[in-house]
């Protein structure tokens, strides 16, 4: 993974003013961002957010999915906190893409679940690739990690990295009668912990 360093910005949010570091993916051409708040590089462990992109659920407010929620409530728990950080990965769609995300919502208002409509359309159920982490992680001198989530790909992932997941911190926010069967399909076939 080449992941390059390019500018870091201040930025003001409704909870905190966060310090935006922008990254490209000079093998891709993807733009890949970490929100910082306080003084992460400290050699504490450090509240962390791995979120992948989600146009929809972040920026278009959609109840398909638990992704805004889910970034909203870590940004506000990172601003409580007076310290922590958000990686924010764009890889839409489990990484098949927006428009193959559309598509793969057709297929679910037909009956498949996210897994099925992904594998119909010829991606494996997870795409994203976490590598993309450690170049940011490694950056901003974070090595010990709380992490939100409730993925245990991405705690691994982090841990075959060389980082120290000290804690998961269960993360289930947004839960509606539109994606019950999102999350249950998440739990059953994905192994996420709820």
């Amino acid at each position: 993974m080449a992941l390059k360093f390019v500018e870091s910005a201040k930025l003001p949010t409704q909870w905190a003013e966060f310090t935006i570091c922008g990254y490209e993916d000079e093998q891709t051409g993807k733009d890949h961002i970490a929100l910082v708040l306080g003084d992460i590089a400290d050699g504490e462990p450090v509240d962390i957010r791995m979120h992948s992109e989600c146009l929809t659920g972040d920026a278009m407010f959609s109840m398909r999915c638990d992704c805004g929620p889910q970034l909203e409530a870590a940004l506000k728990h990172i601003a409580e906190a007076g310290r922590g950080l958000l990686l924010y990965l764009r890889q839409e769609g489990r990484g098949i893409g927006l428009i193959n995300k559309i598509k793969a919502y057709h297929l679910q208002d037909g009956g498949a679940d996210t897994v099925e409509a992904n594998e119909q359309l010829g991606f494996d159920a997870d795409l994203r690739e976490y590598d993309i982490a450690r170049d940011m992680l490694e950056h901003l001198q974070v090595k010990q990690l709380r992490l939100m989530t409730n993925n245990p790909k991405k705690v691994s992932a982090l841990e075959e990295l060389g980082f120290d997941v000290v804690e998961r911190l269960p993360w289930k926010h947004g839960e509606n009668p539109h994606n019950s069967h999102y999350l249950s399909t998440k739990a059953g076939k994905l192994g996420h912990m709820f």
